[in-house]
């Protein structure tokens, strides 16, 4: 839902009532995400998108009739007819399980607060129950900050549900968790979507060097916080990276002590100097972030790993260690070599195979957006 937040925090201030359609599961190759939703207001006015068009006629008229009737949330699926492809499915052959809900933004104050957080760019968690008892299906429960808004009725299932969506948005991911089906404490068994809205993922560059001011480029275009870290004060200039959030004069090693990252951060080392690398990479690998990666030939590769094991990295910190940095596209020039890199840290990321997919077989969107209850 937060995709079309905007709009959605225009209406809860208008006091306008909607209906809003979510994909809460997916199969194959859908082509949007878990969690992408559409919302139709009662003149009919639309925003948003779930399937980029094949199914979008069909779940708006569903969205005008559970507004109009003002019941219970409907569920639709929709999927690939051999039969029919171009009626109501979805031509690339995927399946979307879809639910439909009133949303009344004066009898549920708390997800108005939500979209409020989320335009003003804080982090924020709307857990949303997709699965369960008929009295609680789309029923909502707020996370922001560290404070749970609204409940659903069960202290043990709310402490739960809260946790789960604590979690994920430390994690930054929105997923799809199972709760409950305890018979002494909390025995309604639920399947909760948690919408999460998060700040942004770090890119941390260090080197400030033609391939960092690309590479800052390309993560500005993925979204990413990006920092240029160098220690040459003539090199690490604003003007040199106008698509930096941030560049720091101050040694690598240093600035990595002291600065905050997380699962999701991106260190990227591209100064293949070892008085800059040796002591940065000692520290990156052994970090709770989601990649390191450093640049250099195989013949560099091949000395860093002898420095690093020479101040006492195991090899399963060496193993983190993505290097030489970047996938094998051919690259040349600084702007192929950062589109090599951030395809890897996005192949990283969603664990994709960097195998051009006419050579893979099966869905080419394979993950559901499911995970396990113990986040």
């Amino acid at each position: 839902m937060f995709n079309i937040a905007d709009t959605l925090h225009r209406w809860c201030r208008e006091a306008r009532p909607f209906a809003l359609a979510t994909v809460v599961d997916v199969t194959g190759s859908a082509p949007l995400p878990v969690g992408t939703s559409v919302a139709v207001d009662a003149d009919g006015n639309a925003v948003g998108s779930i399937s980029g068009g094949c199914v979008e006629g069909a779940v708006h008229e569903l969205c005008r009739q559970v507004l109009k009737d003002g019941g219970a949330p409907q569920r639709a699926w929709f999927g690939y007819s051999d039969d029919d492809a171009f009626a109501v499915g979805l031509t690339c052959g995927g399946e979307l399980d879809v639910l439909v809900q009133r949303v009344d933004p004066a009898a549920q104050p708390h997800l108005a607060a939500a979209f409020a957080e989320v335009v003003s760019g804080r982090p924020t968690a709307v857990a949303q129950v997709v699965d369960g008892p008929e009295k609680l299906l789309g029923r909502t429960v707020c996370v922001i900050g560290d404070a749970a808004h609204a409940t659903l009725g069960n202290g043990e299932l709310d402490r739960e549900v809260t946790a789960q969506a604590g979690a994920l948005l430390r994690a930054g991911r929105t997923a799809r968790v199972e709760v409950g089906g305890d018979a002494d404490t909390c025995p309604e068994r639920l399947s909760v979507l948690v919408h999460v809205h998060a700040s942004p993922p770090r890119m941390l560059i260090f080197g400030a060097v033609d391939f960092a001011a690309a590479l800052s480029r390309a993560g500005d275009l993925l979204g990413y916080h990006v920092t240029v870290c160098d220690a040459r004060p003539v090199f690490a200039t604003p003007a040199r990276f106008p698509y930096a959030d941030e560049v720091v004069v101050d040694w690598p090693h240093r600035y990595l002590a002291q600065t905050a990252v997380d699962a999701r951060t991106a260190i990227c080392v591209l100064t293949h100097d070892a008085k800059f690398d040796i002591p940065l990479l000692r520290l990156a690998l052994d970090l709770p972030v989601g990649y390191v990666g450093a640049m250099g030939s195989r013949r560099t590769h091949d000395e860093r790993l002898r420095r690093l094991r020479e101040v006492g990295l195991t090899q399963a910190q060496l193993a983190r260690l993505r290097s030489p940095i970047g996938l094998d596209l051919g690259a040349r020039t600084p702007q192929e070599t950062a589109m090599s890199i951030a395809a890897e840290i996005i192949a990283d990321r969603n664990r994709g195979t960097g195998l051009p997919l006419s050579q893979r077989t099966g869905p080419i969107h394979g993950h559901t957006g499911h995970v396990p209850a113990a986040v």
